[in-house]
């Protein structure tokens, strides 16, 4: 229903910026509540930046201040500005997203949700 294509990843010194999309295609009707996610090498998937339908944003206290979760809607895209960054933002980004699909059945169209992952991108700061 969704297919989610990550990019601007990189490699980048401690203090410089990336600018990380979600752009999300296929047949659905709405993007719901976006997230951002990062995996380390040897750790555990954690969140770092979500969004919702309504544009309230929240953030991991470890990335508060330095990064920015934004969508445009139009284009189906999820943006994550990511400045000030250190060595321990070394990770693989992904995108999470849920969508609404609708399903049509004879009593009517029903909207359904589901959620998807990106592939993820690699991000990598060098001290």
């Amino acid at each position: 229903q969704v297919q989610l294509v990550e990019s601007g990843g990189g490699l980048v010194q401690a203090g410089g910026s990336l600018r990380l999309s979600c752009v999300a295609s296929g047949r659905f009707v709405s993007i719901n509540h976006v997230d951002w996610y990062r995996q380390a090498p040897g750790k555990q998937r954690e969140l770092v930046a979500s969004i919702t339908s309504g544009g309230s944003t929240s953030y991991a206290e470890s990335v508060n201040g330095r990064f920015t979760i934004s969508r445009d809607n139009a284009e189906n895209t999820v943006y994550l500005q990511m400045n000030s960054l250190k060595p321990e933002d070394t990770a693989i980004y992904y995108c999470h997203v849920v969508i609404t699909t609708q399903h049509l059945a004879f009593i009517g169209v029903t909207s359904v949700y589901s959620d998807h992952w990106g592939q993820g991108t690699q991000v990598t700061v060098s001290s």
